[in-house]
Order: structure tokens, then C-alpha cells, then sequence
């Protein structure tokens, strides 16, 4: 069974500065394998309207499902919505219904819902919202991209809100297995057992310690009994 597949688009000029360290990318990944939703590809662009509207395109065109990042909040340089109505050719105003939640939350809190704020209601036309637990601003999901927030702790409130909507396949199972070899001198039989398990991910993953060199393989698929076999084979290869 082929796993449906997805990508990520990380929104923001603090992320390319290095200003910001992205802690997103991280909790997506791991909780799409976990559902069985293959993260296929990532990229990052600044807050611009051009570069986010072609990175979408591309990205919903090329995989089932899209998850961006960032530039949805009240201030100035927050266009994500505006690029993803122009990318999705939908006009964009404030929904009555983000208005409203915006309107109660802050009637709670004793803040004032001005105009920076009813920003965040601005969303495109035919858009579902995302429920947003943690600060009530919406997120909203338009054909096969899922638009939240940068915020870490409301960006995993929404991604638990979208993940159980989508459709997911076989979980990927994994082993890790330690090899205090170079990875020079592994190469050629390592080579070979991916070779002889074409339907397996494996991934070396060098290291240093203790001025010696080793690797740590990573066998990762759909079959546990695969990846149980590839592992073994892998430690037979290399057992002293």
C-alpha cells in the first residue's frame, strides 16, 4: 500500500536569518509518520507574497497534502493568507464566523478586538477554519493546504485538530542498529543490503566518538517483518 504524502512550507524572514530556530518541521514529521502520512518534501521561504503564492502551487500540485507555517498572525508582514487566496485564485476579507470567535475571545479577556487584530479573521473565500485551542485564532484549510500558525504551541494544537480529518495509511516501523565502523568501510555491504530490500528505507547516520568513527543504521518500512529481517541481516553483516 502506497501512503498518501505530504509536504511542509515553513512562512518567515526569522527562519532564513537564522534569528528563529524552527521547532515545527520536528513535531509534524514525527506525528505523520506516526499516522502513516509520508512527509516527502520541506521548504522554507521569506515573507513574500510571490515566493509563498509559487511555493504553494507547486507544493498542493505536487503532493496530497500541504502544511504551512507562519505569517498569519496581526502585524504587517504577516500576508499568508492573502498569498494563499491569490494562489488558490479566492478572494480574501474577514469571515463573520472568525470574527466571532476573534469578538469572544477577547470579550473574555478585557483585550480590544482592533484592527490589527480582525487581521486574523481574514480568510479566503470557500476556506474551512482550523480550531485553535490556545489563542483562538483560526487557521483554515483551503483544497489540500492546511494554513496555521508559527507559534510552536499553536501550531501543534492545530496539527492534533487537522490530523484526525485526514486519511491515513501504514505507520512506519523502524530499528536503529549501532555499527563502530567508518563509514567508508561499510559502504559496499550496506550498499548491497539495500539492494536486496528495495521496498526498505535504509539511512547511515555517522558519528565520532572518542576520536573513532561508527554509523548508526537506520531501517525504516511499512513490513515489520522486513524490517526485522533487513536488521538481522544487517547485524550478521557486521558482527565480529
Amino acid at each position: 500500500m502506497t501512503n498518501p504524502t505530504a509536504a511542509m512550507l515553513v512562512i518567515g524572514d526569522e527562519i532564513l536569518s537564522g534569528r528563529t530556530r524552527d521547532a515545527n518541521m520536528h513535531h509534524l514529521a514525527g506525528r505523520l509518520t506516526e499516522m502513516g502520512i509520508t512527509l516527502s518534501e520541506v521548504r522554507v521561504v521569506s515573507d513574500d507574497h510571490d515566493a509563498i503564492v509559487a511555493a504553494v502551487r507547486a507544493l498542493s500540485s505536487a503532493w496530497d497534502h500541504v502544511f504551512t507555517s507562519g505569517g498569519i498572525g496581526p502585524t504587517h508582514d504577516d500576508i499568508t493568507a492573502d498569498a494563499i487566496g491569490a494562489a488558490f485564485d479566492a478572494s480574501v476579507g474577514i469571515r463573520d464566523d472568525a470574527r466571532a470567535l476573534l469578538a469572544a475571545h477577547y470579550a473574555r479577556t478585557g483585550g480590544d478586538l482592533n484592527d490589527a487584530r480582525l487581521r486574523m479573521a481574514r480568510i479566503p473565500d470557500g476556506a474551512a477554519l482550523i480550531e485553535n485551542p490556545v489563542s483562538t485564532a483560526p487557521g483554515f484549510t483551503i483544497g489540500n493546504v492546511h494554513v496555521m500558525a508559527g507559534v510552536p504551541s499553536v501550531f501543534q494544537a492545530m496539527v492534533a485538530t487537522v490530523l484526525p480529518t485526514l486519511t491515513g495509511g501504514a505507520p512506519l516501523v523502524s530499528t536503529s542498529t549501532r555499527i563502530d565502523q567508518g563509514e567508508g568501510d561499510i559502504a559496499g555491504p550496506l550498499g548491497d543490503l539495500a539492494a536486496a530490500f528495495p521496498d526498505l528505507s535504509i539511512g547511515s547516520y555517522p558519528f565520532q566518538k572518542d576520536g573513532r568513527f561508527g554509523a548508526n543504521i537506520v531501517v525504516r518500512g511499512q513490513d515489520a517483518g522486513r524490517v526485522t529481517e533487513a536488521t538481522d541481516r544487517l547485524a550478521a553483516l557486521f558482527s565480529e
